[in-house]
Order: C-alpha cells, then sequence, then structure tokens
C-alpha cells in the first residue's frame, strides 16, 4: 500500500501575511485599467491637467480590509506622484465611516484610478470579512476554514491572500499543485480504487492526494487504498459523525458542500478537521466604501 501526502498550502492563520508577487498584483491592475480607461478618461480629461487634489477612503461598515497592494499599484501605473497614506493594513477590522487611507497627487490620476482602486478594495475586503466571520463562527473547535477554486477567474491569488487575511487557510491553488479526485474522476476511472492505482502508476509517494467520497462504503475504499485526505461531499451532521468515527485518525477530514454561516459551527463539532466553504470566493458582497474628494488645491 503505498502513502501519499498531505493537501498543500495549508497556509495556518497565524503565519505573517504576504500578497502575491508584485508582477502578479501590477497585472491584476493593468488589466483592470485597460478594461476601464482603454483609450483615456473622457471625463478627467475635463480637469486642468496640473490641478493637484486630496481624497480620502472611507468605510462604510465593520470590515477586515485587504487589497491595499492593488489599490496603491492602481495610482502607481496611472501617476507616481500620487501618495497614498494607509491607517490600517491588510487583517485589521475596520469600523463604520472610518477613513482608511488619504490620498494626495493629480487631481487626473485620483479620479482615474478611483473606481478601480475601489473595486479591488470592496472585492478582497468582502471575501476577508466573509472568512473572519466563518473563522469566527468555528472558534474553539479544531476546525478550520479552507477556500476551494471556485475563484473569480483571473483573481484567484488575490482572493486566497484574501482568505489568509481573513483567517482562514488556502487549499490546492489549481489543478497543477495535488490530485483530488473527486464524483466524475471516479466515475471516469471506474472506482476509487482503480483511481488511486492509476495515482500509483503516475506520480512518486508524497504527491498530494485527496479522494472526494459520498458514502461511508466509498470513506472504507479509500482508507484501505491508503489515502490520506478525504473530502466528504454533502456529508449530514450525522453522517460526518460516522465517517469521524470509522476514520478513526487514519486520514484527514475535510467537509465540504452546502456549508452556510448558520451550520458551520455543527459541522465544526462532529470533529472534522477542515471545512472548505465555496462562497468565500466565489460569491462575496463586495463591502461599502466610498472615496470623497477634499477638493483642489
Amino acid at each position: 500500500m503505498v502513502k501519499y501526502g498531505s493537501m498543500p498550502n495549508f497556509d495556518l492563520p497565524h503565519r505573517p501575511l504576504s500578497p502575491p508577487p508584485a508582477g502578479d498584483v501590477a497585472a491584476d491592475v493593468r488589466r483592470a485599467l485597460e478594461e476601464d480607461i482603454g483609450r483615456g478618461d473622457l471625463t478627467a480629461a475635463l480637469i486642468d491637467p496640473v490641478a493637484l487634489a486630496n481624497a480620502r477612503v472611507i468605510s462604510r461598515e465593520r470590515a477586515v480590509l485587504c487589497g491595499t497592494a492593488w489599490f496603491d499599484e492602481v495610482f502607481r501605473q496611472l501617476d507616481g506622484r500620487v501618495r497614498v497614506s494607509w491607517a490600517v493594513s491588510d487583517g485589521d477590522t475596520a469600523a463604520p465611516d472610518q477613513v482608511l487611507c488619504q490620498l494626495e497627487g493629480p487631481a487626473r490620476a485620483l479620479l482615474s484610478g478611483e473606481r478601480t482602486a475601489l473595486n479591488f478594495l470592496q472585492l478582497l475586503s468582502g471575501t476577508a470579512t466573509l472568512t473572519r466571520r466563518y473563522v469566527e463562527a468555528v472558534a474553539g473547535t479544531a476546525a478550520r476554514i479552507l477556500d476551494t477554486r471556485k475563484t473569480i477567474p483571473g483573481l484567484r491569488l488575490a482572493q486566497k491572500y484574501a482568505v489568509r487575511c481573513g483567517g482562514g487557510c488556502n487549499h490546492r491553488m489549481g489543478l497543477h499543485d495535488a490530485v483530488l479526485v473527486k464524483e466524475n474522476h471516479i466515475l471516469a476511472a471506474g472506482s476509487i480504487g482503480a483511481a488511486v492505482r492509476r495515482i500509483q502508476s503516475l506520480y512518486p509517494p508524497g504527491i498530494p492526494v485527496e479522494i472526494e467520497v459520498e458514502t461511508i462504503g466509498q470513506l472504507r475504499e479509500a482508507l484501505a487504498a491508503g489515502v490520506p485526505r478525504l473530502l466528504l461531499d454533502n456529508f449530514d451532521v450525522s453522517g460526518l459523525r460516522a465517517a469521524v468515527r470509522e476514520t478513526a485518525g487514519q486520514a484527514q477530514l475535510e467537509a465540504s458542500g452546502g456549508v452556510t454561516l448558520e451550520s458551520v459551527r455543527a459541522i465544526a463539532e462532529t470533529g472534522v478537521d477542515d471545512i472548505s466553504v465555496g462562497n468565500l470566493t466565489k460569491s462575496p458582497r463586495a463591502i461599502d466604501l466610498s472615496m470623497r474628494f477634499d477638493g483642489q488645491r
């Protein structure tokens, strides 16, 4: 029986936070600015090109901040003379009506970059804030909150960073860094055992492997094959408890499917190791932020 590795990328919440590489942030911003400004900002052209202005970004609700690197990069690309001074950092909790940052620089650049910069900050803060709510809901249990690959195309690294800012942990980044055998893979392979044998023929021991199971029978089959991590798909609470008892520490268990803020505590109390929540990155609600100009100077 070949034993395979655990899943990668489970960055514990207490580890230092750092955004994706600067080149990735710059590429995200470049695409967004091209989409919004295109051949030029027709309205900002009405402003005197030498005019300078001050502005503030204000949070209209309680939120966990995330996205300062993307916000800063927007104005760096538009005009290096813009200066942004932050009162809070990624991962901090902002209060309603709190000033998050002050900006000063050419008025045209501030106006042209306003929407793109806020879009990044609102979206990523939304993911961080929602993640924090899930993390707080399972506080005191051993379960960790994980993200999934259900991300907005092109923003995976950004959203997974936002999950870490909210206190959650990252699942695999993509199809390239782990084997996760799901229902359709099992059907195509013929069985869990056949899928595992194929993995053994393709990859050396140590490659991260996880198998999705939908019944206790499948769980037993996966355990017998030596799989160290099992994804319990759409198990109810009693089924999760049964899976924990059956596994008896032989493998890590991840609960997934239909997890809500109302149900996550009960799921965590079954004894599973991890709970993956697609909604963290699939459909976060943007935080209500606004930029207010203090006038030209």
